[in-house]
Order: C-alpha cells, then sequence, then structure tokens
C-alpha cells in the first residue's frame, strides 16, 4: 500500500460529490480524501497495488484537473 497526492482543482463539497462516484469505483483504493482548505486542493489517495494511472484518469473524467505532486 501506498499514499500519493495529487494537486487538483476538486474545490467544493459539490467537487467532492461528482468525482466520489469516479473514485469509489476504483478497486485498489482503499481510502481517499480531499483537503478543500489547501490551496493546491490536495486530493490524498491509498491505492494498494502499483496502478496508479487509474486515478488520474478517473479524476479527469470526473471533469477536474489532476497533477501527481
Amino acid at each position: 500500500m501506498k499514499t500519493i497526492k495529487y494537486k487538483t482543482n476538486i474545490n467544493c463539497g459539490s467537487c467532492v460529490k461528482s468525482v466520489s462516484p469516479f473514485l469509489n469505483d476504483l478497486d485498489n483504493i482503499d481510502l481517499w480524501k480531499v483537503d478543500t482548505d489547501n490551496p493546491d486542493k490536495i486530493l490524498e489517495v491509498t491505492i494498494d497495488d502499483e496502478n496508479d494511472a487509474v486515478v488520474t484518469d478517473a479524476v479527469r473524467k470526473a471533469g477536474f484537473d489532476i497533477e501527481e505532486v
């Protein structure tokens, strides 16, 4: 398991709700949270394998920007 942090533009509760179904559908994610108070809107993901590309794909499909920090 590893934790990865991403800079996003997920900046409010409604945005978190929009991205939730996309991230919750991923089998290899154990835990995720967005710090909307952080200026970089940090998405922290705990993933149980090396396939972290699914995270960026899911967030982009939800309509948000994402980059690993």
